[in-house]
């Protein structure tokens, strides 16, 4: 059983608080990030990134629950 797992996301304590924070992981928005999207905001896309055909549309496109 030496087989490399990726790295897991962590449950972190926050002292003073009620609720507790994850670890962050690759390839994932930050809570900053993720609350500007919320707001309409524009979050940093790396220009490196592929794109295909309909990333623009799924970027734009909001979830009838919203």
């Amino acid at each position: 059983m030496d087989e490399k797992q990726p790295p897991r996301q962590r449950v972190v304590r926050v002292r003073g608080s009620r609720r507790a924070k994850l670890t962050p992981v690759e390839g994932t928005l930050t809570d900053s990030e993720a609350e500007a999207t919320l707001r309409g905001e524009k979050a940093p896309v790396d220009p490196s990134a592929d794109r295909g055909p309909n990333d623009e549309r799924l970027r734009r496109d909001v979830p009838p629950h919203y």
